[in-house]
């Protein structure tokens, strides 16, 4: 299976009633990690770098080809969907021309009029090559390469027309954030997501989906988030294991200092992370997805 585009399958989570899990990549390891993860669940996913991530391995077009090729040594045969999180208008210009299969364009903090305007132009480019094209309305909270979100609720109003520009999906503040949660954190505000869901007919996309209560992600799904973003989890539970390791002085052990053992036990860890989230977003089976995609 190679990379496939993301319209039809985001459209037909929303149709389903439930998401594609979004996952985002650093390196080779997690890379395994995500695909083995989607193969081991029978699943189509989404992996995805951010503008930070792509840099730190080499670019987009080396990015594009490393998840590729992976997908070709492993042999796997689930839907897999390429995709940019939270690119700047460069950024995205850039990924469409490294063969992405989608794109996000984070103009949020640009004036309204100017994000319309460059959203529309990256739609033309993207669509005229089948690629999707996903946007944001309302800041996500927290930080996400240097892009810095208050986390404020989504205009309804600027939702309608962003979503009138043509793209494919349309991330939206609705009280979420990036990074960790803090403990007086108050929820989604299913409200604001009604309301939206109301206004618009394209699939949604809840970003900052690491350490939102279970019931609460899928009450999103519910009422019409089709696509969930995850990256913090991944890394702390990364982080955790590795440190396990070296806390257990495992790296001491014969050829334990060998990055390939060093690493396992976080790679590990990623994937069930991975496997945890496609069931919590009730995402099914590939024998189950519509045969159109």
């Amino acid at each position: 299976m190679s990379l496939v585009h993301g319209t039809e399958i985001v459209a037909g989570a929303q149709k389903g009633h439930y998401a594609i899990g979004a996952f985002n990549t650093n390196n080779l390891e997690w890379t395994r990690a995500i695909l083995a993860a989607a193969q081991e669940k029978n699943a189509p996913i989404i992996i995805q770098t951010s503008m930070g991530a792509a840099k730190y391995m080499g670019g987009y077009e080396l990015v594009q080809h490393l998840v590729q090729d992976t997908i070709k040594s492993m042999e796997i045969t689930v839907p897999i969907i390429m995709h940019l999180d939270h690119g700047n208008y460069d950024a995205a210009k850039a990924a469409i021309a490294a063969g992405y299969n989608s794109v996000m364009f984070d103009g949020h903090d640009l004036d309204f009029k100017e994000n319309l305007e460059k959203t529309k132009e990256l739609v033309a480019l993207a669509h005229a090559k089948g690629i999707s094209v996903e946007a944001e309305v309302g800041s996500i909270g927290g930080e996400e390469d240097g892009i810095i979100g208050a986390g404020e609720l989504a205009d309804v109003e600027e939702a309608k027309q962003l979503a009138a520009t043509g793209i494919d999906f349309l991330a939206a503040g609705i009280g979420n954030i990036h990074g960790v949660y803090p403990a007086n954190w108050q929820g989604l505000n299913f409200d604001r997501l009604k309301e939206l869901t109301d206004a618009v007919s394209i699939p949604l996309v809840l970003h900052g989906g690491s350490g939102i209560p279970v019931d609460q992600i899928q009450k999103a799904i519910g009422l019409g988030v089709a696509k969930v973003n995850v990256n913090t989890e991944q890394q702390i539970a990364w982080a955790k294991e590795i440190r396990k390791y070296i806390e257990e002085n495992k790296d001491h052990e014969t050829k334990g200092f060998d990055p390939r053992k060093v690493l396992a036990p976080g790679t590990e860890a990623i994937k069930n992370t991975v496997e945890e989230h496609i069931e919590w977003f009730g995402t099914p089976s590939v024998k189950l997805v519509p045969e159109n995609i």
